[in-house]
């Protein structure tokens, strides 16, 4: 048994935050409907309200994305740190 004691990484790091980020946003950006509770500018003659929440749904498909990716390359790096066998 060796007496160095065992380094983990930081569980707050720079790609969490990120991560944390593009998870939370589309909530704020939803749950603030003063922001978007008008009718113009329509598109294609569709009220502001409506168009902004399906806008939504294609961000938040991409900030989703963009976090289960940012989280896959996290895990793989700490294993790899750890010196453990990458799933």
């Amino acid at each position: 048994m060796s007496d160095v004691p065992e380094v983990k990484p930081p569980a707050v790091t720079p790609v969490r935050v990120v991560i944390a980020l593009c998870l939370f946003a589309p909530f704020v950006a939803m749950l603030w409907v003063g922001s978007y509770a008008k009718t113009d500018p329509a598109f294609i003659g569709i009220p502001f309200f409506y168009w902004y929440q399906m806008l939504w749904v294609i961000i938040s498909t991409a900030l989703t994305m963009t976090a289960y990716q940012l989280w896959q390359r996290d895990q793989r790096a700490r294993a790899a740190a750890k010196g453990g066998v990458e799933a």
